[in-house]
């Protein structure tokens, strides 16, 4: 152990740096507590503590009282490195140049000594904050070490332990009603995956059963790309949906021109997402109007496009195409909806999965009686697959659903060291009650400034919050001037992603933050 300890005192600079208020000893303790993760798991659970006063301690103590604003951003130091990187990579979409080994919890640092809260958190990828040093622990260690240097082509050659880590980690929570995972890459990988066990389940399906063979003419018209051993189905998404940037994935998006222009797609139905009116309360009969219309012309899109849909995906929340946000009973229609009509229910929880809803899967708000066909995750995961519970949705053949990774062990690693982690500072119910708080004090600054903050969104829904803003892009830009980094989505979106280790004195910075920036 002291090997481990004197390597992550190594590896983890930041635990011991005295820009970020961060102490070496203080750190070298945590990390002691840590050696039995199962034994601080066990603890924590004896003798938990109350939930307010649990979430009141700050569960990074050693990161920055605040933002540390030096320079310009960028400044001299970052433009030069700039510069430098785009001699070699593309960085026209860069935000900001980040040093990640002086970031620390909910604080993202730059080469010029700005230290900025972070409340974009990598898109919505980061769960517990930087250089976790609980999962500092899960990166050191023998197993991490093995999966990275030997990493195994999953399909043929699985390590030997590789069902005790999705059962201790992936699989520990699954979606209810979903009890099998297939794990790949990414986000955009993950939906891929799930569209493919659709098409494949509703061909087998129109075969007769798992049990039928292909024919000569499937066998023979697939390799011309023609049916019916490509069948002429589809999957049907939304009007504003971000679903990813691979051709299948792409196919269903549509968010933004930017990612689609040029790009061969499939010509599959886009159905009209609901536009609610804010605030829900003053809206409620034009909203519940707007849902029906909405669930009205998917029905019609099933049964009337020419290439069949085997699934309707869904995002809990439109993220990339502005947040936008439906009610529980618009997902429980789409629900019933796809039973009636004998085809797949998909949920992408690529960004609203891991906790940051306030519930660990924000399908879980919608009270399903009968859960998704697919769960799709990514990001906050750290790693990425589809969970999913019925077994006729195995391809009946092996190397249907296959590729050389099939996932990545080291990843599926740190996902179970995630989970522990949120589990035992209980950061879900932090992330509710953090969320509430926050939301309550961006509805003063809406009263305050009725023209800055516009279609508030998001009460309910943990730290998933947003509001429209007329001068959206200036907003973003002004707030990294007074420390704080945000995001946007859609055309005048401003979004918020906080980690999951957000807390309420980090909600009074970010709204302190806001206000100048509104008054400027």
């Amino acid at each position: 152990m002291a090997s481990l300890l004197r390597t992550a005192a190594r590896l983890q600079p930041c635990l011991a740096r005295p820009a970020l208020r961060s102490s070496p000893l203080a750190a070298r303790r945590f990390l002691a507590t840590q050696t039995d993760r199962k034994q601080a798991s066990a603890a924590a659970a004896v003798a938990p503590a109350p939930v307010a006063d649990a979430f009141e301690q700050p569960f990074f103590p050693d990161e920055p009282a605040g933002p540390i604003v030096r320079t310009s951003i960028p400044g001299p130091k970052s433009k030069k490195a700039i510069v430098e990187l785009d001699k070699v990579f593309d960085t026209r979409s860069l935000n900001m140049m980040a040093n990640y080994t002086e970031s620390f919890g909910n604080y993202i640092a730059d080469l010029d000594g700005n230290v900025l809260l972070d409340v974009y958190a990598q898109i919505a990828s980061i769960p517990v904050g930087y250089s976790n040093p609980s999962l500092l622990l899960a990166a050191t260690s023998p197993s991490m070490a093995s999966a990275l240097i030997n990493r195994p082509a999953l399909g043929n050659f699985p390590q030997h332990d590789w069902a005790h880590i999705l059962q201790t980690g992936i699989l520990r929570v699954a979606p209810h009603g979903l009890n099998q995972v297939f794990t790949g890459q990414t986000g955009s990988d993950a939906n891929e995956l799930a569209y493919k066990a659709a098409f494949m389940w509703k061909r087998s399906q129109e075969r007769g059963g798992a049990d039928k063979e292909f024919s000569a003419e499937d066998i023979d018209s697939s390799m011309n790309n023609q049916a019916p051993g490509s069948p002429d189905l589809s999957i049907l998404s939304f009007r504003s949906a971000f679903h990813g940037r691979l051709f299948g994935s792409l196919s269903t998006t549509r968010s933004k021109p930017i990612h689609k222009l040029d790009i061969p797609a499939f010509d599959w139905p886009q159905a009209p997402f609901p536009a609610l009116k804010y605030p829900l309360e003053a809206h409620v009969e034009e909203n519940a109007q707007e849902e029906k219309r909405c669930l009205d012309e998917t029905e019609r899109l099933i049964e009337t496009w020419h290439s069949p849909p085997a699934a309707v995906v869904v995002e809990p929340v439109q993220s990339e195409g502005g947040d936008n946000h439906a009610s529980p009973a618009f997902f429980q229609g789409l629900r019933a909806l796809t039973r009636k009509h004998n085809i797949l229910f998909i949920v992408d929880e690529v960004q609203t999965g891991v906790g940051a809803t306030g519930k660990f899967w924000a399908h879980e708000h919608w009270n399903l009686q009968d859960p998704p066909d697919m769960v799709t995750f990514s990001k906050k995961a750290q790693a990425a697959g589809y969970y999913f519970g019925n077994p006729e949705l195995r391809p009946n053949k092996p190397y249907r659903q296959f590729n050389t990774w099939m996932g990545d062990p080291a990843r599926a690693i740190l996902f179970r060291a995630i989970i522990e982690e949120i589990e035992r500072l209980n950061l879900v119910e932090n992330t509710r009650v953090t969320g509430d708080y926050l939301y309550a004090g961006l509805e003063r600054l809406a009263q305050l400034y009725p023209d800055q903050v516009c279609n508030l969104r998001g009460k309910g829904q943990g730290t998933f919050i947003a509001w429209d803003s007329p001068r959206r892009d200036e907003v973003l830009m002004k707030a990294k001037g007074v420390g704080v980094n945000i995001g946007g989505s859609g055309a005048k979106a401003v979004r918020l992603r906080p980690m999951l280790i957000f807390q309420k004195r980090h909600a009074d910075v970010l709204l302190e933050a806001l206000e100048k920036v509104f008054k400027s």
